[in-house]
């Protein structure tokens, strides 16, 4: 039983941290939703977009935390990254230049 509560410790500091990081975010850019996805073995993808088109992402060592992650937060949570939400992701010049290396090698 010990073991389970320090599991469950552990897990409730990681999203309380993530949650943290999240209103920051938010914060920061306006406003924020979100949307979170497995990426396997590594846990889970918390992708952020601001009101004002700014994004990131944080990961979560499972999808449970991640969820508990941005409900601690307060954001609205999207079940996929297409459509409007998508739209709202506003790049630079940097994410281009990036997108363009890539593509030629770089």
């Amino acid at each position: 039983m010990a073991d389970t509560q320090q599991v469950d410790a552990r897990a409730e500091r990681k999203a309380a941290k993530l949650a943290r990081e999240i209103s920051a975010f938010s914060k920061a850019h306006g406003g924020a939703e979100g949307q979170v996805a497995h990426i396997g073995e590594r846990g889970a993808r918390i992708v952020l977009v601001g009101e004002d088109g700014g994004w990131g992402d944080l990961v979560a060592p499972t999808h449970e935390i991640a969820e508990k992650a941005v409900e601690k937060a307060g954001i609205t949570v999207h079940e996929s990254f297409d459509g409007e939400f998508a739209a709202k992701v506003r790049t630079g010049p940097y994410e281009w230049k990036r997108m363009a290396g890539i593509q030629v090698g770089g």
